[in-house]
C-alpha cells in the first residue's frame, strides 16, 4: 500500500541545521546562462512550446507531437527539472510519453525562465543539467471593487504539413481583490511529410488542455489557485514500439504569498496531480495489439521564506530558506490479452505501488559586496527514498521450449531488497563582476545531484518484449533497470562574458562550461535480438549502470539593432552558436549529443508589420554511441520565414517553415520504428524532420 503523505523526521533536523546559514546565497541574476521569456500570450499565442524554447537554447529529443524531451548542455529528460507554477510533475510512463512540458500549451504560458548549469538551489533539486521554470497562473487585478470582465481572446492556426489545426481561447475577469482567468488549447495533426514528400508514419496526435486560475488578495497576502485538466486521446510515437492511446490528467495547485515584518516574505506551494495513462496501438501506420496502463499521483508542498539580512554589518543580502516535500506514486501494469499464450493469463505487473519521495531543505542568499561585485552561494540537502512492491510476469510457462526469462527475473526481483535511500548535497557559488558600464564577467561552481527514477531502478523484465517496452531514448533497444543504481553527481564550472554598446545597439556574450558527472546513469549491453530479417534490424538489450562522464561546450550570442534603415522602423539581427561534447571517461561518446548548431534570425519592424527570417545550420553528427547503435546524420540547413500584421484587436500571421523543403534526419530524433515495422526500411533510420509547411494564423482580442 502507498505510504502516508507526511514529512520525514529528518526534515526537521535538517531545517534547524540550515536556519543559521545566512551567509550563503544564490540568485538567478548571476546565472551563467539565464534566459527569460515573457508575454508569450500576446506575441505568439499558439504553436509548439518546444519550438519557442528551442529558440532560447533548449534542444529536444524527438517523441510524440507534444511530448518531446528537453535537452540542455547535452543532458535530457529527468536531468532537467521542469517546474510549472511551483509544481514538479513526473513523467508517468515507461517511455516518458507524458513529460512535464506536455501538460501545458504555448498559449497558456505567462512567462518562462531557462537556467542552464549553475542553477540556484532554491530553483529546485534533483537535477544536474538545469531548470525550466514556467508560470501559467495569471493573477491580474483591476481597479474596480466589483468583479468585472477585462479581456478575452480567440486564436486559431492552420499548418499545411500534417493538416494541423490549433485553437486557443482565454478569458479574464478581475476586481481589486479578485482575479479569474481561463486558458484553453486544442491541437490536432495528421502525420507530417518530410522534405522528400514521404509521410513520416505515426506522427499524428490530438491534445486538449484547460486551466482555470482564481486569485484573491488583500494588503498583506495573496492566494492563487489553479485547476488543470488535460486529455490526449491519441499520440503517435514513431521511435517507440508503443503509442499513447489515452492520457487523462487533472491537477490542483495553490500558491500562497504573505508579506511579513521588516520586508520578509513567505511563499507556499501546494500541488496535486493525478494521471491515468494508457499505451497500445491505434493507427494502421503502426499496427499491433498490447495494452499497458499507468496510474500515478504527484503530491508536493514547498515552504519558502525570504528574509532581508545585513551581513557583516554592511553587506545587504536576501536570505532564502526553504523546506520541500515531493511525493510520487506509480502503478504500472500490462493487462493480459485473451487467448494469448505469451501475454496471459495474468496481468504483467511492471511497477507495483512504486514510490519516490524527496524531502529537502535549502538556504541561499544574494550579497551585494560593492557596486561592482555580487556574490551568491547556496546549500541544499535532500533525502530521497524509493520503493516498490512485488511483481509478476504474464506467466511462468517456458517460451519456445526455453526457460521464461521474465519468470526467473520476477522471482529474483521479489526476493531483493527494493527500498533504497539517498542523501544528496547540492551547493552553488557564483560571482559577478561588473568591469565597466559595457562589460561584465560571471563565473560559477556547482554540485548537483539526481537520484534514479523508478523505471531506472525497478524495470525488472529481461525478455525481449518486456525490455523493449522500457526506455525513453527512442533508439529501438530494450532496457533493464538496476535496483542498486547510485545517484548522479555533477560538478559544473561555467563562465559568462558580456559586452554591449552604450546605446544597446549591439551585444555579445560567450558562455563556456565543463561538467564532470560521477555515477552518470548510462547502460551496458547484456544481450541482442533481431525482429527483422537483416543484420541492420538487430538491436541490443541494455541494463542501466553507473559510469563516469564529462560534458563540455560553449555557447555564443551576437545581437545587433538598427533603426531607420532602408525605410524600416527597426532591424534586429540575432545570431547564436552552441557546441557540446559529451563522453564517458573511457572516451566513448554519450548518447544524443546535439552537433554544432548555428541560428541566425533577422527581424524587420515597419509600422504594424513584422517579418522574420530564420536560418538554422546543424553540422553533421559523427560522434555516436555504439552501445545504443546510434546513427550518424548529415549536416543540413532549414530556413523559416514569417510575417505578422497587427491592427486594433486583430493579429494576422503567415509563415512558411522549411522554406526550401530541405530533407534532413534529426540528430536527436531517434530511430524510425514505425517505418521499419511497415518495411519501408530494412534497418532503423533516424526520424526525418518536417518538410515545407504553409501556415496561417489569426488572433482576435476583445
Amino acid at each position: 500500500m502507498p505510504s502516508t503523505f507526511k514529512p520525514a523526521p529528518v526534515s526537521l533536523i535538517m531545517m534547524a541545521t540550515l536556519s543559521s546559514l545566512s551567509s550563503y546565497a544564490q540568485s538567478p541574476s548571476v546565472e551563467t546562462e539565464v534566459i527569460e521569456i515573457t508575454g508569450q500570450r500576446s506575441q505568439n499565442p499558439l504553436g509548439d512550446l518546444s519550438s519557442q524554447l528551442r529558440e532560447q537554447g533548449v534542444e529536444f529529443s524527438a517523441a510524440g507531437g507534444v511530448s518531446a524531451l528537453p535537452v540542455i548542455n547535452g543532458m535530457m529528460g529527468d536531468r532537467i527539472k521542469v517546474i510549472i507554477d511551483g509544481a514538479e510533475l513526473t513523467a508517468a510512463c515507461a517511455n516518458q510519453m507524458n513529460p512535464p512540458l506536455s501538460y501545458i500549451s504555448a498559449n497558456q504560458v505567462a512567462s518562462a525562465q531557462v537556467i542552464a548549469g549553475i542553477t540556484p538551489v532554491r530553483s529546485g533539486g534533483d537535477n544536474i543539467a538545469g531548470v525550466i521554470n514556467l508560470a501559467q497562473m495569471r493573477a491580474q487585478f483591476a481597479d474596480t471593487e466589483q468583479l468585472a470582465w477585462q479581456q478575452g481572446y480567440f486564436a486559431g492556426e492552420y499548418q499545411s504539413n500534417g493538416d494541423k489545426w490549433l485553437a486557443g481561447t482565454g478569458a479574464h475577469w478581475a476586481s481589486n481583490t479578485w482575479s479569474v482567468d481561463y486558458q484553453g488549447a486544442y491541437e490536432e495533426s495528421n502525420s507530417y511529410e518530410d522534405g522528400h514528400g514521404d509521410t513520416v508514419l505515426d506522427t499524428l496526435y490530438q491534445s486538449h488542455n484547460h486551466a482555470l486560475t482564481v486569485a484573491w488578495r488583500d494588503s498583506q497576502q495573496q492566494v492563487i489557485s489553479k485547476l488543470t485538466a488535460q486529455a490526449i486521446p491519441y499520440q503517435g510515437f514513431p521511435n517507440q514500439y508503443m503509442d499513447m492511446t489515452d492520457n487523462q490528467s487533472v491537477g490542483a495547485h495553490i500558491k500562497y504569498q504573505r508579506h511579513l515584518d521588516q520586508g520578509a516574505r513567505f511563499t507556499g506551494y501546494f500541488n496535486w496531480q493525478s494521471v491515468e495513462h494508457e499505451m497500445g496501438f491505434f493507427t494502421e501506420e503502426k499496427p499491433g495489439m498490447m495494452p499497458m496502463i499507468t496510474d500515478a499521483r504527484d503530491r508536493s508542498y514547498k515552504l519558502h521564506w525570504m528574509i532581508p539580512v545585513t551581513w557583516a554589518g554592511k553587506y545587504a543580502s536576501e536570505l532564502n530558506l526553504g523546506h520541500e516535500l515531493v511525493d510520487y506514486q506509480l502503478n504500472d501494469y500490462w493487462p493480459a490479452l485473451a487467448d494469448s499464450m505469451m501475454m496471459g493469463p495474468n496481468p504483467y505487473i511492471n511497477i507495483n505501488d512504486g514510490e519516490r519521495r524527496r524531502v529537502a531543505v535549502f538556504a541561499d542568499s544574494d550579497i551585494q559586496m560593492t557596486n561592482d561585485w555580487f556574490i551568491n552561494a547556496g546549500l541544499r540537502v535532500e533525502y530521497v527514498r524509493t520503493d516498490t512492491g512485488p511483481v509478476q510476469p504474464y506467466n511462468d510457462n517456458p517460451m519456445m521450449g526455453m526457460a521464461n526469462p521474465d519468470a526467473a527475473a520476477a522471482a529474483v526481483f521479489n526476493q531483493s531488497e527494493r527500498e533504497q535511500t539517498d542523501t544528496l548535497v547540492d551547493y552553488t557559488l557564483a560571482i559577478k563582476h561588473t568591469l565597466n558600464a559595457q562589460q561584465s564577467l560571471e563565473w560559477g561552481l556547482a554540485q548537483k545531484n539526481r537520484a534514479p527514477n523508478l523505471y531506472e531502478r525497478y524495470s525488472w523484465g529481461q525478455g525481449v518484449m518486456a525490455t523493449t517496452m522500457i526506455g525513453w531514448f527512442g533508439d529501438g533497444n530494450g532496457y533493464i533497470g538496476r535496483i542498486d543504481l547510485a545517484p548522479e553527481t555533477a560538478q559544473t564550472l561555467s563562465a559568462n562574458y558580456q559586452v554591449e554598446a552604450n546605446n544597446d545597439a549591439w551585444h555579445v556574450s560567450i558562455s563556456p562550461f565543463f561538467t564532470q558527472v560521477d555515477d552518470y546513469i548510462d547502460a551496458e549491453v547484456v544481450g541482442t535480438f533481431n525482429r527483422g530479417t537483416t543484420p541492420a534490424s538487430a538491436r541490443n538489450i541494455l541494463q542501466m549502470t553507473n559510469v563516469d562522464a564529462r560534458l563540455k561546450g560553449v555557447s555564443a550570442e551576437y545581437r545587433q539593432r538598427w533603426t531607420k534603415v532602408f525605410g524600416a522602423d527597426e532591424w534586429l539581427l540575432n545570431a547564436t552558436a552552441r557546441y557540446t561534447h559529451g563522453e564517458q571517461d573511457n572516451g566513448r561518446p554519450l548518447y544524443q549529443i546535439q552537433p554544432l548548431t548555428v541560428r541566425l534570425a533577422l527581424t524587420q519592424q515597419w509600422r504594424n508589420w513584422q517579418q522574420k527570417l530564420t536560418v538554422e545550420h546543424v553540422e553533421d553528427k559523427h560522434r555516436v554511441d555504439p552501445q545504443r547503435l546510434e546513427n550518424r546524420t548529415e549536416a543540413y540547413q532549414v530556413i523559416d520565414w514569417q510575417l505578422s500584421y497587427a491592427i486594433n484587436s486583430w493579429q494576422l500571421n503567415f509563415a512558411i517553415t522549411n522554406l526550401l523543403d530541405e530533407y534532413y534526419q534529426q540528430p536527436l530524433g531517434g530511430v524510425n520504428i514505425a517505418a521499419q515495422k511497415a518495411e519501408q526500411s530494412q534497418g532503423f533510420d533516424n526520424i526525418a524532420g518536417a518538410g515545407r509547411s504553409i501556415n496561417f494564423g489569426v488572433r482576435y482580442t476583445f
